[in-house]
């Protein structure tokens, strides 16, 4: 995904226009394709679903190059509209045709809310997970096309999404912090001065997108949230919350919590199919959400991680996720903190 720079509340049109200009440059789609994880997760969970995509019509919402449209397609679809808001359904034209499936499938140009379709559709299909799951998804778009368009008992592929955190120790970060006190053996120049300001940089408000290694993770994972998207409101997607308990699994220090998700496929005749970017899984490229503390803290075997986690759009543009998690560890007082991703993160659509 994206992200921008901005100095000021953006109104909803400006944001909407830089979130779909940053889908026009081919790196975004580049990387979601060679993401080998999510793309053949999509085309088996979309295969495995073909005795409810044959003969019907498709909406594929947030179509980006159309691959998906071509999985529903291959998958025995009588018709799939391909709905893409940025210049790369140009591109998305160009392929589907290039694939001879012009007769199936038809590619629009506009934002889900505005165009129009000539009849309602069986199924639904769309990847519109962002980091940390809802920061800058499409999630609001499908909910909309499940409302206007999808007839009762149709199809949503994937149809749930689960949300899950643990406590962590990055060990690169506890190397970045000790670096100034190395200074001055290797240059006779005493930096240990700079520890503080360090741990403010590194250990901010930041919403860090990382890849989390096994060894890092302290605890087995708490999940805090789950969408039926067959059932899920836009109004509850302004307040995403729930409590997690993790314990630790040996002496460590937690510096940070990780919140990863994953999605599910309906299994058709076998079992559903799960999408998960989870440190305990293969990479993906929307890797783990990182959260980092304020001050490490020691544990050992057994110590508890509670809290609730409380994921809500920022004010200041809908898109952008902020996290706020009130954690207590082991028998230390409740702390509290709020999250989110820096502005110009990706630093390919700033102004």
């Amino acid at each position: 995904m994206s992200h921008f720079t901005k100095k000021r509340k953006l109104d909803k049109n400006v944001q909407d226009n830089l979130y779909f200009d940053s889908y026009s440059d081919v790196t975004i789609h580049e990387e979601m394709i060679a993401d080998t994880v999510r793309t053949n997760t999509y085309r088996t969970g979309i295969l495995r679903n073909s005795s409810l995509i044959q003969g019907k019509v498709v909406l594929d919402v947030g179509a980006g190059t159309g691959v998906l449209s071509i999985f529903c397609a291959q998958a025995g679809a009588r018709k799939v509209y391909a709905v893409e808001a940025s210049s790369i359904a140009d591109q998305a034209v160009k392929i589907v045709k290039h694939n001879k499936m012009e007769d199936i499938i038809d590619v629009i140009k506009g934002t889900l809310e505005t165009i129009d379709l000539p009849e309602q559709v069986d199924v639904i299909v769309s990847e519109w997970m962002g980091y940390a799951l809802l920061h800058e998804s499409m999630l609001n778009s499908v909910l909309f096309a499940r409302d206007k368009w999808l007839k009762a008992g149709g199809l949503i592929l994937p149809s749930k999404a689960e949300l899950y955190i643990a406590p962590i120790n990055d060990f690169v970060v506890e190397d970045r912090l000790s670096f100034w006190s190395t200074v001055k053996d290797q240059y006779d120049v005493d930096m240990s001065c700079m520890s503080d300001f360090a741990r403010k940089c590194i250990m901010s408000n930041d919403i860090t997108v990382n890849l989390v290694t096994v060894e890092d993770v302290l605890s087995h994972p708490s999940k805090f949230a789950e969408l039926d998207l067959y059932s899920v409101t836009t109004e509850q997607l302004k307040s995403v919350k729930g409590a997690f308990k993790c314990e630790c699994f040996g002496s460590s220090a937690v510096n940070a919590l990780c919140v990863w998700f994953t999605v599910t496929f309906p299994g058709g005749e076998e079992k559903p199919l799960v999408l998960s970017t989870s440190p305990f899984k293969p990479e993906t490229h929307w890797k783990q959400a990182v959260l980092y503390l304020d001050e490490a803290v020691n544990v050992r075997q057994d110590t508890t991680v509670v809290g609730e986690v409380n994921m809500s759009p920022s004010e200041d543009s809908s898109r952008h996720i902020c996290i706020h998690v009130d954690y207590t560890i082991g028998e230390l007082k409740k702390q509290s903190k709020t999250f989110s991703i820096p502005d110009g993160y990706s630093g390919e659509a700033q102004q």
